[in-house]
């Protein structure tokens, strides 16, 4: 099969989702070193992954509506790609793949897609279940005849934002990093919990420092979380930005959070990640390279709110339920705690 000379991969959004992307850009790029790359990317996401080197990114507004997808369109004006990897399956971004021109359109198997996504695409990645959302985004190169056989991330981390991340977590005591809120809010755990596993790591002669945005929602949670310690802990809640994140989870061997960004932001560096998991699967969805950490509550959910197990329900089905979280105790985190601890040598 012939090199492509050039590649439009399209995945706007999420966080974790744009995370997961990252390792396709890196194969694509040790294959084809010449093949031009160019990524539709959120406003937001861009943030994270703009700096990769030998990318061309071109920014989608989702906020924008239809005129954000006519900017795309306009930032893409002449050019046609050999390959389009439409890797989002929502309407807006199959209306948003249709300003693309390309002549192979890679798109999710018949399983995966919805919203109309069949319509846009002529070629389908190969039909898979039980895969990890990183795998399934790294088989977009399987209908170009590679295989993504390695997983490196290798995200720019500005040297300011490392010294930013030393001024904030200084010397060598242990820090759990906590990031208490998803954007999806079933999936977060009750601030008085996590008050309690705080509490625990600090009379451990950990430092605990809590991070998350700077939106209402997640000042809210901080705010409920920080009433609730003991101990108080160092508050960056709307103090960093996605590079200064990355920096303290470099910074910070634990990060205690939900099914959210920050998760496979810390996975990318290598941090190890008590994942708090009820209302999604782990092994779908969980932080790539080491789930031992997480506690993992999705088939006891899936029994308690479906009233199957989850063996029995679609691979990657959600269950976000008011109440679902509930069924992590504090005791099931602080036991993952000390277990990773113990693991990192630092109990």
């Amino acid at each position: 099969m012939s090199t492509p000379a050039s590649i439009c991969i399209l995945r706007t959004s999420a966080i974790g989702d744009v995370t997961h992307v990252v390792p396709l850009v890196r194969t694509l790029q040790a294959a084809w070193p010449q093949t031009e790359l160019t990524w539709i990317v959120g406003k937001l996401e861009r943030k994270l992954v703009g700096d990769l080197p030998g990318v061309h990114f071109v920014t989608f507004d989702k906020g924008a509506g239809l005129a954000g997808m006519r900017a795309v369109g306009e930032a893409l004006k002449g050019q046609r790609f050999d390959a389009l990897l439409q890797m989002q399956v929502a309407l807006r971004s199959n209306l948003l793949s249709l300003f693309i021109k390309a002549g192979r359109r890679v798109g999710y198997d018949k399983a995966r897609a919805r919203d109309g996504h069949g319509l846009v695409i002529n070629e389908r990645i190969p039909a898979r279940t039980g895969e990890h959302v990183l795998d399934a985004m790294g088989s977009f190169c399987e209908p170009l005849g590679l295989k993504q056989t390695q997983v490196r991330w290798d995200i720019p981390i500005p040297e300011e934002a490392h010294a930013w991340a030393a001024e904030q977590l200084p010397g060598d005591q242990p820090t759990l990093l906590v990031s208490p809120t998803s954007s999806h809010s079933l999936r977060n755990w009750r601030p008085e919990r996590y008050a309690a596993v705080m509490d625990h790591a600090a009379a451990r002669g950990w430092r605990v420092a809590l991070s998350g945005g700077p939106s209402a929602f997640e000042r809210r949670m901080a705010d409920a979380v920080l009433a609730a310690c003991r101990h108080g802990p160092l508050d960056l809640t709307g103090k960093d930005t996605l590079k200064k994140m990355m920096a303290l989870l470099v910074r910070a061997p634990m990060l205690l959070t939900p099914d959210s960004g920050p998760m496979h932001m810390a996975n990318a560096v290598g941090g190890k990640v008590l994942g708090l998991h009820a209302a999604s699967n782990p092994n779908r969805s969980g932080p790539y390279s080491d789930r031992r950490w997480c506690v993992d509550k999705y088939d006891e959910a899936a029994l308690a709110f479906l009233g199957k197990p989850a063996s029995e329900i679609p691979w990657g089905a959600k269950i976000e339920k008011p109440g679902v979280m509930d069924l992590i105790t504090v005791d099931d985190v602080v036991e993952r705690f000390e277990a990773c601890a113990s693991h990192l040598g630092l109990a």
